[in-house]
């Protein structure tokens, strides 16, 4: 399998990202720069974390006006699988391929600790590795990862399951109901604030998020091999 990691002009977890996927996964992957026209030949899109353009405006409002991002968009609309974390997010967000808004932590600063998140969702192609209610370590370091969405939204996120990790225990930003990661009505658009590519080596204190990542991989063999 083949990851994109889409490098935006103040990104700073693109390093993280393509090391967990190299190092940790073992599988291919390239930066992408914001620039791009073309994403032709990857079977995988990660969106990093960060403070593409320097979160003027709104953190990724900017980056979702890339030139990297319609194919970014044509890559969802395709089924491929699509990650956005922290900075990832708030562009997914703001590129529409997810509902609701981010606004600053509850507690007005940046962030940075490790947290517990509980799989909510493991019927993913995001945490088929996981199972159902199991408790990972995962850290967070951001400034305005206080996920909200209107009561509508919230009913359909928790209706059709598409709630896939909630902080427990401890809210670090104040997320309606606690939310640390969505995904799309398809089920092949990630977003989430913690970082799992933070969590992939023994050596950074957990391998929680690796599984992750092999989540994906082997969602995608599966529907290769069912495709051939």
């Amino acid at each position: 399998m083949k990851f994109a990691v889409i490098v935006f002009p103040g990104s700073n977890c693109d390093a993280d990202m393509y090391h967990a996927i190299k190092d940790s996964l073992g599988e291919d992957v390239e930066y992408v720069p914001h620039t791009a026209s073309s994403l032709e030949g990857f079977d995988g899109v990660l969106l990093p974390g960060g403070f593409s353009y320097g979160d003027y405006l709104r953190s990724g409002a900017i980056a979702r006006f890339s030139n990297v991002m319609p194919e970014v968009i044509r890559a969802a609309e395709a089924g491929k699988p699509v990650l956005g974390v922290c900075n990832g997010f708030q562009i997914l967000l703001e590129a529409g391929l997810l509902p609701g808004a981010m606004r600053r932590n509850d507690s007005l600063k940046f962030i940075c600790k490790p947290t517990i998140l509980k799989v909510e969702n493991a019927n993913t192609q995001f945490t088929n590795a996981y199972t159902e209610g199991e408790t990972i370590q995962i850290p967070v370091a951001h400034g305005e990862g206080n996920y909200y969405c209107d009561e509508r939204t919230l009913s359909e996120l928790k209706d059709n399951n598409r709630i896939v990790f909630t902080y427990d225990g401890e809210n670090p930003n104040g997320s309606v109901s606690d939310i640390a990661g969505i995904i799309n009505e398809q089920g092949n658009v990630l977003g989430m604030m913690p970082h799992p590519e933070r969590a992939a080596d023994s050596l950074l204190g957990s391998k929680d998020g690796l599984k992750l990542f092999q989540s994906i991989v082997k969602s995608w063999r599966e529907s290769n091999a069912v495709n051939a």
